[in-house]
C-alpha cells in the first residue's frame, strides 16, 4: 500500500525511507515467506535501496549527536512536507482537473493551512417558530458530522446555515453534509476575490458568487492565484535548512523560492502604489458572497469576514414574526434579501460617492488647483474598477428572474417530459425586480459620478488655459500701446544734426503730433473686441431692466 508524502520512481517505487526503516535500521536476518510451501523471491532492486537508506541513517546516526540528529529527521520531515504542498499547488496549474474533491488527500494538503476562527450562524425557522444558534469551528464540524444532530426538525421549513470567515475544516464539513459541488468549491477558494459574479446551476443546488461592495477600509488583496487567504494565518517553515547543502535543494524548491520572491516584489510595489493613491478617497470593502441554495429549503452563505454585522440585518428580519422572510418561510426569498442587502450595501457606497464628487466640485468652484484633479483621477479610477465588479450583478438578478426555469430545466435529470421548477419562486421573482432596479440606478449613478468627475477635470484645465491667454492679451495690449512711444523716443533720442523742430525752444510738440495719432488708430484697432463685448454687456442689461420694469408695471 503506498504512502501519503513520498516519492516514487516510474515503476511505482517508493524513494522515501519507511518510518520503521528509521526506527530500526538493521535488516532481518532471514527473507520472508507468504507461507510455508510458497516462496515469494525477494525483489533485488528494493532490497538494495532499503539497505543504502539504512546504511545512510546508521551513518547519520554515528555521525550526529542525538539532538543534531533528532533536528535532521525534523528538517526532513519539513521538507517532505512542502514538497508535498508545492507539488498540490502546481497540480492547479494549465491543464489540472477543475473542481475541488473534499474527500481527495491533495485537497486535504491544498487548503488545509486555511485556518480561521469563523463565526458560524445555523437559523432554523417556519412561520410559527424559530431558532438561532452560534456555534464555533469545532462545534460546528461536530453538528454536520453527526447525522442525527444535523437532522432538522419537522416543524423547520428553511434552514439558513450563515459561516463568516474562512476555515477548510468548516467548509470541508459542510460540503461533505451537502454535497457541494465540486466546481462551486473552486470558485469559493481558489477564484481571484474580484472576479465577477455568478450563478451557476447543479443539480443538487443553485451557486451564486456575488460581490459586495460596503464602506470601511479598502480592500486590495494580491493578485495571485488564491489572494483572499493572504492575510489569514498558516504555518510556514523556516526558509533556509541549516546544515544543509544549497547545492542539494530540489529542483522544485528552487522554483518555489522564485515565485515566492517574485510574489513578495508585487506585495510590495501594490503597498507603494497604494500608499501614493491614499488620500480624498471613499475607502470601499470589496468582498465575496457565496450563496447555496437547495430544493430542500436550506441556505448557505459564507463570506470571509469573521463577524455576523455584514448579514446583521436578515436576522433581525428572521426575528421578527411578522417579517416577510418569517411569513412566507420561503428560501428562495432568503437568498433575494441576501441580494437585496448587497444592492443597499452598494447603495451606501454611492451615496458616499455623491458626497465626495461634490466637495471636489465646491473645491473647484472655489478654487481650481492640481491636488483636487489628481483626487478626482483617483476617483474616476476606482469608479471605473466599481462599475466592472458591480455591473455583473445586474446580469446575475436578470438571469434569476428571466431563466430560473430554462437553466433548471437544461441541467434536470429523468424525464424530460417532467414539469421542471426553477429555484427561484414567483413571489421572489417579483421582489428580485426591486433588487434590479436598485443595481440599475447605481450603475447610471456611477455614470453620472464618472461624467461630472471628467467635466471636473476638463474644467480645471479650461480655466487655466483661459488665464493663462488672459495674461498674454494684457501683455500684448500693453505692448501695443506703449510700442509706438519707445519707437519715437527711441528716434528722438538719437544723435543727428540740429534741425529747427527740436531746437526750437527744446519743445516736444513734434513727438506728440506723431505718438497721439499713432495711438489713436492703434489702441482702438487691437481692443475693438472687448469694447463689443462692453457694448454687447450694457445693451443685455438695458433690455433686462427693460423687460423688469414693464413686469413689475402690470
Amino acid at each position: 500500500m503506498p504512502r501519503e508524502n513520498s516519492f516514487s520512481d516510474s515503476d511505482g517505487r517508493s524513494l522515501t525511507p519507511d518510518l520503521e526503516d528509521e526506527i530500526n535500521p538493521y535488516p532481518p536476518a532471514s527473507p520472508t515467506y507468504a507461507s510455508p510451501t510458497t516462496f515469494n523471491p525477494p525483489d533485488l532492486h528494493k532490497i538494495r535501496t532499503r539497505e543504502s537508506a539504512r546504511s545512510r541513517v546508521a551513518t547519520t546516526r554515528t555521525a550526529l549527536p542525538p539532538l543534531d540528529h533528532f533536528r535532521h529527521v525534523v528538517r526532513k520531515v519539513m521538507a517532505l512536507h512542502r514538497g508535498t504542498n508545492i507539488m498540490a499547488r502546481r497540480a492547479r496549474a494549465a491543464g489540472a482537473e477543475p473542481g475541488i474533491d473534499v474527500r481527495s488527500v491533495s485537497a486535504d494538503s491544498e487548503f488545509g493551512w486555511i485556518q480561521q476562527e469563523c463565526v458560524v450562524e445555523v437559523v432554523d425557522y417556519s412561520a410559527v417558530r424559530s431558532s438561532f444558534e452560534h456555534m464555533s469551528n469545532q462545534e460546528f464540524v461536530e453538528l454536520m458530522n453527526d447525522p442525527g444532530a444535523s437532522e432538522r426538525e419537522p416543524w423547520v421549513k428553511v434552514r439558513y446555515i450563515n459561516i463568516c470567515g474562512m476555515s477548510w475544516d468548516v467548509i470541508k464539513a459542510v460540503s461533505l453534509k451537502y454535497g457541494l459541488h465540486p466546481l462551486a468549491l473552486d470558485d469559493v477558494l481558489r477564484a481571484h476575490p474580484r472576479a465577477k459574479s455568478k450563478a451557476d446551476y447543479y443539480t443538487q443546488h443553485l451557486f451564486l458568487r456575488v460581490l459586495c461592495h460596503e464602506l470601511g477600509e479598502p480592500d486590495e488583496p494580491h493578485e495571485d492565484s488564491n489572494p483572499m487567504f493572504t492575510d489569514l494565518p498558516r504555518s510556514e517553515s523556516p526558509t533556509g535548512l541549516q546544515g544543509e547543502d544549497p547545492e542539494k535543494v530540489p529542483p522544485f524548491l528552487e522554483m518555489h523560492a522564485a515565485v515566492v520572491e517574485a510574489d513578495k516584489e508585487r506585495r510590495i510595489k501594490n503597498t507603494a502604489l497604494r500608499v501614493l493613491k491614499s488620500g480624498e478617497r471613499v475607502d470601499v470593502k470589496v468582498l465575496p458572497m457565496f450563496i447555496f441554495l437547495f430544493r430542500d429549503g436550506t441556505v448557505i452563505s459564507i463570506h470571509s469576514t469573521p463577524s455576523l454585522q455584514m448579514t446583521e440585518p436578515i436576522t433581525s428580519r428572521l426575528r421578527q414574526f411578522d417579517s416577510g422572510l418569517r411569513t412566507s418561510a420561503d428560501a428562495s426569498l432568503l437568498v433575494q434579501s441576501l441580494l437585496g442587502l448587497v444592492s443597499d450595501k452598494a447603495l451606501e457606497v454611492i451615496d458616499a460617492y455623491q458626497d465626495k464628487i461634490k466637495t471636489f466640485e465646491r473645491k473647484m468652484m472655489h478654487r481650481p488647483d492640481i491636488d483636487t484633479v489628481r483626487d478626482l483621477h483617483i476617483l474616476s479610477a476606482d469608479l471605473l474598477l466599481h462599475r466592472r465588479t458591480l455591473e455583473p450583478i445586474k446580469t446575475v438578478v436578470y438571469g434569476l428572474r428571466r431563466y430560473d426555469v430554462d437553466r433548471a430545466a437544461a441541467i434536470a435529470e429523468g424525464d424530460e417530459s417532467e414539469k421542471v421548477a426553477g429555484f427561484m419562486s414567483h413571489k421572489t421573482t417579483i421582489y428580485l425586480a426591486d433588487v434590479h432596479d436598485h443595481m440599475e440606478y447605481v450603475l447610471s449613478q456611477l455614470d453620472v459620478i464618472a461624467g461630472i468627475g471628467k467635466n471636473l477635470v476638463d474644467y480645471t484645465f479650461n480655466l487655466k488655459a483661459y488665464e493663462t491667454n488672459e495674461v498674454m492679451r494684457r501683455l500684448m495690449l500693453v505692448t501695443v500701446i506703449f510700442l509706438p512711444l519707445s519707437v519715437l523716443t527711441g528716434y528722438c533720442g538719437m544723435n543727428f544734426p540740429a534741425f529747427f523742430l527740436v531746437n526750437h525752444n527744446h519743445s516736444d510738440w513734434l513727438y506728440w503730433a506723431i505718438a497721439l495719432p499713432i495711438m489713436a488708430i492703434v489702441v482702438p484697432l487691437f481692443t475693438a473686441p472687448d469694447i463689443q463685448r462692453i457694448v454687447h454687456y450694457f445693451r443685455k442689461r438695458k433690455l433686462t431692466e427693460k423687460v423688469v420694469k414693464s413686469f413689475k408695471s402690470t
